[in-house]
C-alpha cells in the first residue's frame, strides 16, 4: 500500500511542476486536464502526507522512551504514543479506502425513471410521491431536476416519470435507487381501511454524452404524434409529441411534455443515449462489473431493495438490514442516512475484495 501511495504522491508533485510549466498554461487544455487530475489526487496526498507525519512523529516518541526518563514524562510520552497510534490507524483505513478503485461514472448527471408497477392508481400515486421525494433530496443537495416526460393520472400520481438531476456527484449516491420500492399502507381509494401492498420501480441512469457513444441516424425511427393526458393546454391539439424507435435494439422512448417537438426529440434522445449507454455497458462487460454485482449496488429493477410503511412510519433497505422509524422526514427527502450507509456498506464490501491485493503490496 505504501508503495502505491509513494508513485501517487510523485505523480501529484509532477502534475504541480506540469501546471507551473509555461507550455502547459498556454494551452488551456492541457492545462485543464492536469488541474482536474491534481485535483482528483489532493485529498488521498494530503492524507498521506499526515499519516508520514504521524508516523514520524511516532519514531520520535519511541525514542524517547528508550532514554532514563522519570515517572511523569514516561507517562506523558506512552500518552503521546498511543494517541498517534489511534491516529495512523484511523488514516490507515481512509487510505485504504480512497485507493479502491473508483466508478468513472460517480461524477456525472443521471436520468431516473420511475413506474407504477402492482397496486393500480395507488401504485401511480407512489411513484410520485417518490418523484418528490427524490426532487427534495436533490434540493438538498443543491441539484437541479428537469422532467423529460410524464404520464400523470387523474388523481396526480404518475404511471410513469423521467427527470435528469444535474450537480456535483450525482451518479454517486444516486445509484443505490435502482430497483423495485414497495409501499405499505391504506390507499385513499380504498374506503375498507385494509393496508394494501403497492410498488414502483426506479431505474437510475448514468447521462451519456453524445461523444461516448455514436448513435447511427438510420438506426432511429421518429415518429410524430399529439400529447396525451389527463387535461391541460395543447393535449391532444398539436402535433408536439415524440416517439424515437432504435430499431437495432426495439428501445423506444417517447416525450410529449413539451409543447415544442424540437424540446421533445431533444429530451428523448437524452434518455435514449442513456438507456443505449447502459445496454453497451453491460454487454461490453459480458456480466455486469462488481459494483452491480454486489448485494447493495447490483441495480436490478427487478430486485425489491426497500419497503415503505406508512402504518409504522418504518423504511426498510432490504439489502442493508436498515430499518428507519421516520418515514415521514425520508419521504421529504432526508435520505442522506440510508444513503450513507449504502456507501458505506458498498466500500466495506471492496475493500474485503481488494484487502488481498493491498496486503500484498504492503507486504
Amino acid at each position: 500500500m505504501l508503495e502505491k501511495l509513494n508513485v501517487i504522491e510523485e505523480r501529484y508533485v509532477e502534475l504541480e511542476r506540469q501546471l507551473s510549466d509555461q507550455a502547459v498554461l498556454a494551452d488551456i487544455n492541457k492545462y485543464r486536464d492536469y488541474a482536474k487530475k491534481h485535483a482528483d489526487l489532493t485529498e488521498i496526498v494530503s492524507i498521506f502526507r499526515e499519516y508520514k507525519d504521524i508516523c514520524k512523529e511516532m519514531d520520535d516518541t519511541s525514542s524517547l522512551l528508550e532514554d532514563d526518563l522519570d515517572e511523569e514524562l514516561l507517562q506523558l510520552a506512552n500518552d503521546d504514543l498511543s494517541e498517534l497510534q489511534e491516529k495512523k490507524e484511523q488514516l490507515d483505513e481512509t487510505l485504504k479506502l480512497l485507493l479502491l478503485p473508483k466508478d468513472p461514472r460517480d461524477k456525472k448527471n443521471v436520468i431516473v425513471e420511475i413506474r407504477a408497477g402492482t397496486g393500480g392508481e395507488e401504485a401511480a400515486l407512489f411513484a410520485s410521491e417518490l418523484f418528490r421525494m427524490y426532487s427534495y433530496y436533490a434540493e438538498r443537495q443543491g441539484w437541479k431536476v428537469e422532467v423529460l416526460n410524464s404520464h400523470p393520472t387523474d388523481m396526480g400520481g404518475y404511471k410513469e416519470i423521467t427527470f435528469q438531476v444535474n450537480g456535483s456527484h450525482v451518479f454517486s449516491k444516486l445509484k443505490y435507487e435502482s430497483g423495485v420500492h414497495r409501499v405499505q399502507r391504506i390507499p385513499v381509494t380504498e374506503s375498507g381501511g385494509r393496508v394494501h401492498t403497492s410498488a414502483a420501480t426506479v431505474a437510475v441512469l448514468p447521462e451519456a454524452e453524445e461523444v461516448e457513444l455514436e448513435i447511427n441516424p438510420q438506426d432511429l425511427r421518429v415518429d410524430i404524434f399529439c400529447s396525451s393526458g389527463p387535461g391541460g393546454q395543447s393535449v391532444n391539439t398539436t402535433q408536439s409529441a415524440v416517439r424515437i424507435t432504435h430499431l437495432p435494439t426495439g428501445i423506444t422512448v417517447s416525450c410529449q411534455d413539451e409543447k415544442s417537438q424540437h424540446k421533445n426529440k431533444d429530451k428523448a434522445m437524452r434518455v435514449m443515449r442513456a438507456r443505449l449507454l447502459d445496454r453497451a455497458e453491460e454487454e461490453q462487460h459480458g456480466e455486469r462489473s462488481s459494483m452491480r454485482r454486489s448485494l447493495v449496488g447490483s441495480g436490478d429493477r427487478s430486485e425489491r431493495i426497500r419497503t415503505y410503511n406508512f402504518p409504522q412510519g418504518r423504511m426498510t433497505d432490504h439489502r442493508i438490514n436498515l430499518s428507519l422509524y421516520r418515514l415521514p422526514s425520508i419521504m421529504q427527502g432526508d435520505l442522506d442516512e440510508v444513503i450513507t450507509a449504502l456507501v458505506t456498506t458498498q466500500r466495506t464490501e471492496q475493500l474485503q475484495e481488494q484487502l488481498p491485493d493491498l496486503e500484498n503490496a504492503a507486504e
